[in-house]
């Protein structure tokens, strides 16, 4: 119940007030205390007031919460928006709403996470399989000598995490590389679990070495991350044990800059915000618009974490 009732008076409604806006176009993530997100939102606004008659809309569940993001797409059905650019938490769920919305005569877009069997018009982000095959080949350049490993994703019923769990496995597949019972493990989001979890799957296997976050979710915890990687610094700095983690925000970029972390593979989110608004845009046009648009990914290692921070 208290999820429920901060998702409902947390909300960010962003726009830019000096116009009378033609559309209102609202983007959804899966959860508003993920910092990931607010590149897109930033996107989002900085494209609306380019534009110059588009009001960007942001809002979504403060904590991962499929049924809520449902139920906020609902409520933006009601109020008959022009556009809907969702981060699909759950499949299943949001099939269901991208249905009620098309039929209320809404367009649909879907952002890093997609459903590709739902009724939306176009998806705007990361290839997600190639995500994960790019975080496998980098712990494999790492460490080709191999060893156990372990993952770490967000909730179980995101399509986007399904994919990159598999990419990762796909680049390890025939290597010396073994996973551990239990991987992926699913924080839902949660920066806090994930580092928990992080410590409890090395503690269950102290010859474990390495683990992959498919998202920057740990890191998001950047003070508890540091404590876990601290307590392994040795065998990061042998080499013993590899952290290669998803995602490239500010605060990830300076873990790895200061040794907490091995290499780092990144998504495009201000972006995808960005392809949102002109997406939508061209859809209430009646213009045609590609199914698929991919953002492409950012590799950072310490050779070159000190230019991304520029």
């Amino acid at each position: 119940m208290r999820k429920l009732l901060l998702a409902g008076i947390a909300v960010a409604m962003m726009a830019t007030p000096a116009f009378a806006a033609n559309y209102r176009f609202v983007i959804v993530p899966k959860a508003m205390n993920n910092p990931f997100f607010d590149f897109a939102r930033d996107g989002c606004l900085k494209r609306a007031k380019e534009l110059g008659n588009i009001e960007c809309i942001y809002k979504g569940p403060v904590e991962h919460e499929p049924a809520t993001q449902a139920q906020i797409i609902q409520d933006f059905v009601t109020q008959k928006v022009d556009g809907l650019a969702i981060s699909v938490a759950d499949v299943a769920a949001m099939t269901k709403s991208i249905e009620a919305a098309t039929a209320a005569g809404i367009p649909v877009i879907t952002f890093d996470a997609d459903a590709p069997g739902s009724k939306r018009i176009a998806y705007i982000g990361t290839n997600n399989k190639e995500f994960g095959v790019a975080l496998g080949k980098e712990l494999l350049k790492l460490r080709p000598d191999g060893g156990k490993y372990a993952m770490v994703s967000g909730g179980p019923g995101a399509k986007n995490l399904a994919e990159r769990v598999d990419g990762v496995r796909e680049a390890l597949k025939g290597s010396k590389w073994t996973e551990v019972a239990g991987s992926p493990t699913f924080c839902n989001d949660d920066p806090a679990l994930a580092v928990q979890q992080m410590t409890d799957m090395r503690t269950a296997t102290p010859d474990l070495a390495s683990i992959v976050p498919i998202g920057g979710w740990p890191m998001f915890a950047p003070e508890g991350f540091k404590a876990f990687a601290s307590r392994n610094k040795k065998d990061i700095d042998s080499g013993k044990f590899t952290l290669v983690v998803a995602d490239t925000l500010k605060m990830q970029l300076e873990l790895l800059r200061d040794g907490y972390a091995n290499a780092l593979v990144g998504q495009r989110p201000f972006e995808m915000g960005e392809k949102a608004m002109d997406t939508l845009l061209a859809i209430k046009k009646g213009e045609k618009v590609p199914e698929i648009v991919y953002t492409g990914l950012d590799l950072v290692t310490k050779d070159n974490v000190a230019q991304m921070l520029k």
